[in-house]
């Protein structure tokens, strides 16, 4: 899941990104109102972290012009107010779910699950398919029951063909799904990560779509 986090405390910031990235989230932040719209209109995320304290244009009005622009990205809100009427302020303009400052990393991780599945139609903590079940908490993969060691970006490039199952992904959606801004990446990395999980999974687990990119079903 790629996930965009917009937070103007910037070390507040690095240390969210480090304890999603290591809970097996794709996460790039930015630090005001202004780079979140540029971001969020030049390229695709899977939700969005978004403070409601922005200098500038604030977290309300971020979200209020997305869902002008008919952009509906899963919104989770983060704030230290703990006033009513701010949730409801926030939830009336169309963000998804809201948590308040200080929070948990565990709980932030837990409604990050929650509304990638309800944003792709699941309801179920867990992904199935062909003979193989992933869950989500505690990132473990089964096959045929039995639970396979996979490295994180291997980890990250099944989940997110399954979590989009029976829908094809380009090998360019494919990295920005699984690598940051900040990351190098190699040409044939998105081939290596697929044949290392083929040998791992199966050789029929993920289809190649010649000239499309790669699908589970």
């Amino acid at each position: 899941m790629r996930i965009l986090l917009v937070e103007d405390d910037e070390l507040l910031a690095d240390g969210i990104v480090t304890s999603l990235s290591l809970g097996g989230f794709k996460v790039d932040a930015v630090y005001t109102g202004e780079h979140a719209l540029h971001a969020l209109g030049c390229e695709e995320f899977d939700l969005c972290i978004l403070d409601v304290g922005l200098p500038g244009i604030s977290g309300f009005d971020v979200l209020q012009k997305l869902r002008a622009s008919n952009n509906m990205i899963p919104v989770l809100m983060l704030t230290a107010r703990d006033q009513v009427q701010d949730k409801v302020e926030g939830l009336d303009k169309g963000a998804d779910d809201y948590l308040l400052k200080p929070f948990d990393v565990e709980e932030l991780k837990a409604r990050i699950r929650a509304l990638g599945r309800r944003s792709h139609g699941e309801r179920q903590p867990e992904l199935s398919f062909a003979n193989i079940r992933i869950i989500e908490s505690a990132h473990q993969i089964f096959r045929d029951g039995e639970e396979i060691k996979l490295s994180p970006k291997e980890y990250t490039l099944i989940h997110e063909l399954a979590i989009h199952k029976k829908k094809v992904l380009s090998k360019d959606k494919l990295t920005e799904l699984i690598y940051g801004w900040s990351e190098e990446v190699d040409s044939n990395a998105i081939e290596v990560h697929i044949h290392h999980l083929r040998k791992k999974l199966g050789t029929g687990v993920i289809e190649t779509v010649r000239g499309v990119g790669y699908k589970v079903s």
